[in-house]
């Protein structure tokens, strides 16, 4: 470890040991306090990467992008915002006809993007192309990203399938809990799962790294680190699924740290790419010793609609 990572890491402690018990308590909560959470680091990391496209000279339509990230990641909680809202009128004896989750995710984005492009037609700030890609590929890379992370939450309970895992077919008060509780694990044991991979990864490659594994990209990165961070990430998985996620399979659990290992170390590949290609070491210093949100959540970016896939269409089909 470097000397400046040395004076860093008391600040990286601190902040860790603030904001590590924060999350945890958001994901066991679940509901609009985990939808809190993922917007609010998805915003920060949507106008981060806007900053490292102005950094190439492109203009993104910031305010645009960030408004309709967070209806994006809404868009992921519309199913109980569709409960709420319908209960709250049928209660005053108005009945609403409302939009499917997709008909609603689909119309705002079929807007956003007609509206970017007329944005762009009046305007004579730098590439029109260059703009319109990078507001567009911002909230799809990283709210859409993010939003899955919401969807995978929100099957706990909506959309489990209670008769799959119980005999009676239906789930009494005590099993809602536990289901809400494996909700929360299975949030907290992704991000347990990148944290380690990460961790794993570095410390593997200081002692063990020789051969680079992506030079161009990342210089300090080697493949004996990332095999140690694939191996820690699979059983990392294997951990929760004994201590706390008894829903899984032996294989779903492997499958789903495969999926950290592999798509966890891209994710930070892609994001360390974008950076090296504005010319800065983080994305911003919003946290202290950390750099910024897309540099600590890049490999949960990438990791969420993948894990969000597998459990919807697989696990819980």
């Amino acid at each position: 470890m470097t000397i400046s990572a040395f004076q860093s890491l008391p600040r990286r402690v601190g902040v860790a040991a603030i904001a590590i018990p924060l999350i945890i308590a958001a994901a066991m909560a679940g509901g609009h306090w985990f939808f809190a959470f993922v917007a609010l680091i998805s915003g920060l990391s949507l106008y981060e990467f806007y900053n490292l496209a102005e950094r190439r000279g492109a203009f993104p339509l910031k305010s645009v992008g960030i408004v309709v990230g967070f209806i994006v990641n809404l868009a992921f909680t519309y199913e109980r915002l569709q409960v709420d809202v319908y209960s709250y009128f049928s209660d005053k004896g108005i009945h609403l006809a409302m939009f499917s989750q997709m008909q609603f995710l689909l119309f705002v984005l079929l807007i956003f993007l007609m509206v970017v492009l007329m944005v762009e037609l009046f305007r004579t700030k730098g590439s029109p192309t260059v703009n319109s890609a990078t507001t567009v590929l911002g909230v799809l890379m990283i709210s859409l990203f993010y939003g899955t992370l919401i969807s995978t939450r929100e099957l706990f309970p909506y959309g489990f399938p209670v008769f799959k895992f119980f005999e009676t077919g239906f789930a009494d008060e005590v099993q809602m809990a536990m289901i809400e509780r494996w909700g929360g694990y299975t949030i907290v044991s992704l991000l347990a799962s990148i944290w380690i991979c990460d961790t794993a990864a570095y410390f593997g490659g200081v002692r063990f790294g020789k051969h680079k594994l992506f030079e161009r990209v990342s210089p300090n990165k080697t493949w004996e680190g990332a095999a140690f961070g694939f191996v820690s990430a699979v059983l990392t998985m294997l951990l929760a699924r004994i201590l706390v996620l008894e829903y899984l399979r032996l294989h779903d659990a492997i499958i789903l740290g495969l999926f950290v290992g592999v798509f966890g170390q891209i994710g930070d590949l892609i994001e360390s790419r974008f950076k090296r290609d504005s010319g800065v070491k983080d994305s911003s210093d919003l946290i202290p010793g950390h750099g910024g949100f897309y540099d600590r959540f890049d490999s949960l970016v990438f990791v969420s609609p993948f894990v969000y896939l597998y459990i919807d269409f697989v696990v819980l089909s």
